[in-house]
């Protein structure tokens, strides 16, 4: 079990972690959009794996049409505290940068305080933005991750990727989001920002299971 947080004040927005909230819907942070989906995307461990890969190797962002460029780690080594089993024992020491992992391109796997810029086009709206990744949870059937906008971006917010191996054995991929309009445009027109978000989603669907159709 890994559990990773990044702790710095360098993310434009303040309701850090927030994408977690179990009433985001009902009340995100002031001035923003909320949105949460959630797909079966399948069944069995094979499958779990093989989605868990595509996410923590940046698969949801690439599959929405994003270019990924400058992912940087963050500085220092990495650390991660002590986690502890029911009975309270420690069961996972901290790690160092020994851990890191890499793509077949040589790009670094997903890690808390990781910074990316992305760059690109989605449901016709700019979607170029800085990001780090806020955590990172990587138990034995639930990993995932948040993504924190630092600056360059139409909004600011936070967004979480989570996939779950349940115990019925059926594999689940959720994403929730928050989006606080930055530029005129997208606060005088709302839609634009609930369009782009529909997009991304569907987006990040493909990736993650790419037999899966939306419709649309």
């Amino acid at each position: 079990m890994r559990r990773e947080t990044f702790r710095d004040e360098t993310v434009d927005y303040a309701a850090v972690g927030a994408t977690q909230a179990p009433d985001l819907l009902q009340y995100p942070p002031e001035h923003s959009i909320p949105a949460a989906s959630a797909w079966r995307i399948g069944s069995g461990e094979e499958r779990f794996r093989t989605a868990v890969d595509a996410l923590l190797s940046w698969g949801a962002l690439k599959g929405a049409g994003l270019t990924l460029s400058d992912v940087r780690p963050a500085p220092g080594p990495t650390y991660t505290g002590v986690s502890f089993d029911e009975a309270g024992n420690a069961v996972a020491p901290s790690r160092s940068d020994a851990d890191q992992r890499f793509d077949a391109d040589g790009t670094p796997y997903v890690g808390a305080g990781t910074t990316v810029t992305v760059h690109g086009k989605v449901g016709g709206s700019r979607a170029d933005a800085e990001l780090r990744v806020i955590f990172v949870i990587e138990e034995a059937r639930r990993v995932g991750f948040a993504l924190g906008t630092v600056g360059n971006s139409v909004v600011s917010g936070e967004e979480s990727f989570m996939i779950e191996w349940r115990e019925n054995d059926e594999v689940w991929f959720e994403v929730r989001a928050f989006d606080r309009p930055m530029t005129f445009w997208n606060r005088l027109f709302k839609t634009l920002v609930r369009r782009r978000r529909k997009a991304l989603f569907a987006g990040y669907l493909r990736a993650i299971s790419p037999l899966f159709h939306t419709g649309s």
